[in-house]
């Protein structure tokens, strides 16, 4: 069995994400001391970083595997988010059961009432996408990026005027026109969305619960095998066909249409997954968080990362939600210097001059050493493989 250079990429990918969960869990439990312990803002973190996470993955696969440029995936985010709420607002009220104690409590548990809620935020979500692609889709670069960018807005100002509340088991719905539309709410109902008020989270407890970390790992995990899995699909290779050269795709019988909207409804949905996270972690959500700054700020992410480099999006995804909390000693400026930071690295990137420092430092032997070292390692990886030396042995002898 021979393992190519893709799956050698994906496997690092994972592992990269799941050492950083172990030492994460570690750090929690209090395993290195409490000279390493995560701070109260610190563990805070954890789970937004894995919202960014999958936000940065899904908008690459449309940004950077697909080529579409996408200014609304906030809206997607805002969709997951407000119909998670209401998702599992709605399973801990209607569905009910009688405890050993001969009290009624939810069916569900707290983390299953946050996994059915992520499922069918994502579905709802993936419609939405579909709903939206279908016409958009026909669109190409800044024009399709502005009707993306104007579904985002029109998502926002309708959840603003939406009612939604939970009276005994029944979930209702108004739209709030005016001020006097409020009176329609009866007094003993929970509300769960108040128009520009926003979501009242009392279904999970506002501060940092490691079960919802355990949650977001998995949806991180869950993922990057869907998106590394399309890439290296048939799927995948069309789709980035259709990316490189759209008319030569359509002249070999591709459809177009039909791969530009896998990855987007897929993208969609995912985001739509992270939204309801997001929503479910905070204690009041309001639709002016998904504005157009929410979208810009994962396509910097993106950007940052790589466009097209999933691994560099889940990085670049983790140091800009940390970076901001490790500036606030700046006080005044820790944003400014946020700013400064992110130009920096950007004109670093694409920088003649860091180049060419670069290649001058590769002339010290020590350093060149090193940089040789590291580049083959994936290859000495490979080779030591059980099944690839299995197959050098096998070779050898014959």
């Amino acid at each position: 069995m021979k393992i190519n250079k893709k799956l050698l990429n994906a496997l690092i990918t994972f592992a990269i994400v799941i050492v950083a969960f172990i030492l994460c869990e570690a750090a929690l439990e209090g395993w290195f001391g409490k000279g390493f312990a995560l701070k109260r803002a610190d563990k805070g973190l954890l789970v937004p970083i894995c919202v960014y996470i999958v936000l940065a993955v899904s908008l690459n696969l449309i940004v950077g595997i697909s080529g579409e440029l996408s200014l609304g995936h906030a809206g997607f985010m805002s969709i997951g988010a407000f119909s998670g709420v209401v998702v599992a607002t709605w399973l801990e009220k209607a569905l009910l059961t009688i405890d050993a104690a001969g009290k009624t409590v939810p069916f569900f548990s707290d983390t299953a009432i946050l996994v059915i809620a992520i499922i069918v935020a994502g579905a709802i979500a993936a419609v939405a996408g579909v709903i939206i692609g279908i016409p958009a889709l026909r669109l190409r670069g800044d024009y399709l990026a502005i009707v993306l960018l104007a579904f985002g807005e029109i998502i926002r100002n309708v959840m603003n005027c939406v009612l939604v509340w939970v009276e005994g088991s029944t979930l209702q719905f108004a739209l709030k026109i005016n001020e006097g539309s409020a009176a329609a709410v009866p007094g003993g109902a929970q509300m769960v969305i108040n128009g520009a008020q926003g979501t009242n989270n009392k279904v999970m407890s506002v501060a940092f619960n490691n079960e919802r970390f355990i949650v977001g790992f998995v949806l991180v995990i869950f993922t990057l095998f869907v998106v590394l899995n399309l890439i290296n699909s048939r799927s995948g290779r069309a789709i980035m066909a259709i990316r490189d050269n759209r008319i030569a795709a359509e002249s070999v019988g591709l459809n177009v249409m039909k791969y530009k909207m896998m990855a987007f409804v897929i993208g969609a949905a995912l985001a739509g997954m992270a939204g309801c996270l997001y929503g479910l972690n905070m204690k009041t959500v309001t639709a002016v968080d998904f504005d157009y700054n929410m979208s810009i700020e994962i396509l910097v992410i993106v950007v940052l990362g790589g466009i097209g480099s999933i691994r560099g999006s889940v990085i670049a995804a983790v140091l800009l939600k940390v970076l901001p909390e490790k500036l606030r000693f700046l006080n005044d400026y820790r944003m400014f210097a946020y700013a400064v930071v992110l130009i920096v690295v950007m004109l670093a990137t694409n920088s003649p001059i860091l180049k060419n420092l670069w290649a001058l430092l590769m002339r010290i032997r020590p350093l060149r050493v090193a940089a040789e070292w590291l580049q083959a390692l994936p290859g000495r990886i490979k080779a030591a493989l059980p099944w690839n030396k299995k197959n050098g042995k096998a070779g050898e002898a014959q």
